[in-house]
């Protein structure tokens, strides 16, 4: 494949495909006019998706002004417009103002035998503040009654055909018939099927989107109860994630699968981009290749000079993995896919902070794993633990790390954090997963999700 070119290409409206009306398939007048319930279409497996778009007026261009946001929400969105409007220094590129009511909607919910989660993302979108202009459940290679229950729920279903590349290719799939017909005030999100909104997601999300500062939004999310020890671990390490993600004020890395807003715009630029060889993959919006296609979109829209945002108020929970086991599957992916995706876009400076990162991950488990030694020596050969001062502070370090890092999970949770050698488990755990994706990503081993 030849070298790709990270050129940040002008901005171009993408054409727009004006077909007849028709009823059904994501583009029926109920679906592209006016926010109403969407109309329930079930789609056989043994049928493609082909949506056609009804006749709709040109879109009003880019007003002149701001439109001036309202309400608790709408404040900080225009924050980030003023800021958008005096400061372009960092090289990145807007996209054109809308206003945020004109703005259409549509989420996309690819969904693999998910009927004990279903209803309860359905129900987190009809109770948003800003409900969705239409919700589509991507049933892919369902067994179960993932469908059904979708369908009773008052959404359209669309079953996959053929897919062997789960979740980015059921997304591709639906996708490369919308985008066509898409135009600069449509939105597209895309949400995990074990997802739950906050009820504000939607309405700020749009806010942000339509300031132009921004390509994409995502969430930041907490887990859902359940999984005993191994849940419990995976919360506290949500919220000190999304404790991260304030501090940063929304620089998140990742656009993550959970929940994710793109400005239709957005989509139909990388489509173009992979047409052109200027990222990698082929002429859809997620790369099948990758364990990671979720990391791998958020790295193409950087390199095409795009802003991403994960804001304080977009939130939701997702589910935890239950076992160890799956969790250690779930990390491992996670890890593996991140360091391909950095080799498939090589050294440029978009990547130059992940690379960082995950060299920091790397002397991350060199020194717990030196800990560790020093510990098991002390206690082997030396009759009890005896730390040396170096490795006191470091103790002491982590302890407060730890604690202060899960205070919004309550006292119960800052009294576990305290005691570090429970979450030690926790940590050394993923340690160990962390190595093991290094050594198979090192080893060109079999890519497998």
């Amino acid at each position: 494949m030849p070298r790709h070119r990270f050129a940040r290409p002008a901005p171009a409206e993408p054409p727009r495909a004006r077909r007849p009306a028709a009823s059904g398939h994501l583009a029926s007048p109920a679906a592209r006019g006016t926010r109403t319930p969407s109309a329930t279409v079930t789609v056989p497996d043994v049928t493609p998706f082909v949506p056609v778009a009804p006749p709709r007026p040109p879109a009003p261009p880019a007003p002149a002004h701001r439109v001036a946001p309202q309400g608790t929400g709408h404040r900080t969105a225009a924050r980030h417009a003023r800021r958008a409007d005096r400061d372009d220094s960092d090289g990145k590129r807007n996209l054109p103002r809308l206003d945020p009511a004109e703005m259409r909607v549509t989420v996309l919910i690819p969904a693999h035998n998910e009927a004990k989660q279903i209803t309860e993302t359905i129900a987190s979108l009809r109770l948003q503040r800003r409900p969705p202009d239409h919700i589509v459940v991507i049933a892919d290679n369902c067994t179960d009654d993932t469908a059904g229950l979708a369908q009773l729920c008052g959404v359209e279903i669309v079953g996959t055909r053929g897919n062997k590349h789960k979740k980015a290719g059921a997304l591709n799939q639906v996708l490369d018939s919308l985008l066509p017909i898409f135009g600069p005030q449509d939105a597209v999100m895309v949400m995990d099927a074990d997802s739950a909104l906050d009820s504000g997601f939607i309405h700020n999300g749009v806010e942000y989107l339509a300031t132009g500062r921004y390509a994409a939004v995502g969430g930041t999310f907490t887990g859902k109860p359940g999984g005993g020890l191994v849940g419990m671990f995976q919360r506290n390490e949500y919220a000190r994630y999304a404790r991260d993600v304030r501090r940063l004020q929304g620089k998140a890395l990742v656009l993550t699968g959970t929940a994710t807003i793109f400005r239709a715009t957005t989509l139909q630029e990388v489509v173009a981009a992979r047409k052109d060889e200027r990222l990698p993959g082929l002429p859809h919006v997620y790369d099948v290749r990758v364990l990671t296609e979720d990391n791998e979109l958020t790295l193409g829209i950087l390199h095409l000079g795009f802003r991403i945002l994960c804001p304080p108020e977009c939130t939701l929970t997702t589910e935890v993995m239950p076992t160890w086991k799956q969790l250690a599957q779930q990390r491992l992916r996670w890890k593996r896919g991140a360091l391909e995706n950095l080799i498939d876009y090589g050294w440029t400076p978009i990547t130059r902070s992940y690379w960082g990162r995950q060299l920091l991950s790397l002397i991350g488990i060199l020194v717990i794993t030196a800990y560790l030694a020093s510990v098991a020596y002390s206690a082997i050969w030396l009759g009890g633990i005896r730390l040396s001062p170096i490795w006191g502070a470091v103790t002491v370090i982590f302890m407060v790390e730890r604690v202060v890092t899960v205070r919004q999970r309550g006292k119960t949770q800052m009294a576990v954090a305290a005691t570090i050698f429970i979450e030690m488990v926790f940590d050394v755990f993923l340690q160990i997963v962390q190595a093991r994706a290094f050594w198979q990503a090192a080893w060109r081993k079999e890519r497998k999700w």
